[in-house]
C-alpha cells in the first residue's frame, strides 16, 4: 500500500519575498500541506528574496544531503556607510563620502574579493558562538568576534554604478561557494575602498541545481498546494543515479547493501518503474544506504 509520506514528498523552490523569515515560509507551508514534516536548505535572511528550497513529507530527509556548493545572487551595495547588520536594517555605524570613489578603485575593489578568500561572517549571520546563534548574542549586546572562514567568490560582477550625492550604488552578481556572506562582501568592499559599505538590497536566484525557473511564490502554494520536483524528480535532479534490477530494489528497500560501482559521491539508485529507492555511498565492499527513500515497508 502505498504511503502518503512517500505520494506526498518532494522538494518545494519558493520565491521567498523580503520580510519573511525562512522558518516563516516552512510554517506557511506546514499549514498548506496539512504536515508537520516540512524543513528548508539554505537560509534566507528576512530582506532578502528569491531560491528557498523546502522539503515536503519524506523528502526533508533529503534536505541535509543536497549538494548546494553553488549560489548565486543579484545584490545592490551602497558605498558612504556602514552599519550594524552591514545590510539596511541595521544602525548607522559610519558615515563617509564615497564620491570620489573612481570606477577603477571600485574594480580593483571587487578584484580583490573574488576567487578564494577569507571573509569574516556577519554579526547578524546563524553561526554558532559557544552554542547559540550570533544574531541572537549580536541582540544582547554581547560583544564577541568571529574567525575568518574559507570561501570562494567564483564571480563579482559590478553590473552598474549610480552616484547620488556622497553615495554609490553598485548592483551586483555573485555566483559563490554555500556559506559566503554577501552583505560581508559588502562590507569588505566598502572597508576596502575606506568609506563604509553595507547590502541594501538581495535575491537569491540559483541554489545548486534550483533556480527561479523552478520557484513558486508563498501565495501560489498557499491557494494550491504542490511540491516543484516529487521525490523521484529531485533525486535524479540533485544527484548522479544507478539503474538497479527490481530484486537490488528489494534488497536496499529491507537495509541490505549493494556491490559497489566505483563512486565516490552519494547517489540514488533508481529501479525498472523509475523509482528512487534509497541515496547510497560506498565504502569498501559495500555500497550501502545513506537514507531508503522507499523502505519495504512503505512500497
Amino acid at each position: 500500500m502505498a504511503d502518503s509520506s512517500i505520494e506526498n514528498a518532494g522538494l518545494l523552490v519558493v520565491d521567498k519575498t523580503a520580510g519573511m523569515t525562512s522558518h516563516d515560509v516552512v510554517s506557511t507551508c506546514r499549514k498548506a500541506f496539512n504536515t508537520r514534516r516540512v524543513g528548508h536548505a539554505g537560509t534566507l535572511d528576512p530582506m532578502a528574496t528569491g531560491v528557498l528550497v523546502v522539503g515536503i513529507e519524506r523528502a526533508t530527509k533529503l534536505l541535509g544531503l543536497l549538494s548546494l556548493t553553488t549560489k548565486s545572487y543579484t545584490a545592490t551595495i551602497r558605498l558612504g556607510a556602514s552599519t550594524t547588520t552591514d545590510d539596511a536594517e541595521g544602525e548607522q555605524l559610519s558615515a563617509a563620502d564615497a564620491s570620489a570613489v573612481t570606477d577603477e578603485q571600485i574594480a580593483a575593489g571587487v578584484a580583490a574579493l573574488t576567487g578564494d578568500i577569507e571573509q569574516v561572517p556577519a554579526k547578524v549571520s546563524a553561526i554558532k558562538v559557544d552554542g547559540r546563534r550570533a544574531h541572537a548574542l549580536a541582540r544582547t549586546g554581547e560583544e564577541f568576534e568571529l574567525k575568518a572562514r574559507p570561501v570562494t567568490v567564483h564571480r563579482f560582477d559590478v553590473t552598474a554604478i549610480r552616484r547620488a550625492g556622497s553615495l554609490i550604488d553598485l548592483d551586483v552578481e555573485v555566483d559563490c561557494s554555500s556559506g559566503t556572506y554577501i552583505r560581508s562582501l559588502a562590507r569588505d568592499l566598502g572597508a576596502g575602498l575606506g568609506v563604509g559599505g553595507h547590502l541594501t538590497a538581495l535575491r537569491r536566484t540559483a541554489a545548486g541545481p534550483f533556480t527561479l525557473e523552478h520557484a513558486r511564490t508563498v501565495e501560489s502554494v498557499i491557494a494550491e498546494p504542490a511540491v516543484s520536483l516529487d521525490i523521484d524528480a529531485a533525486a535524479k535532479l540533485c544527484f548522479a543515479h544507478r539503474d538497479i534490477s527490481a530484486e537490488e530494489a528489494e534488497a536496499i528497500s529491507q537495509g541490505r547493501w549493494l556491490e559497489p560501482i566505483g563512486r565516490k559521491d552519494v547517489y540514488a539508485v533508481i529501479d525498472p518503474d523509475g523509482r528512487a529507492i534509497a541515496l547510497i555511498r560506498e565504502k569498501g565492499r559495500r555500497a550501502a544506504s545513506v537514507m531508503v527513500v522507499r523502505p519495504a515497508t512503505l512500497r
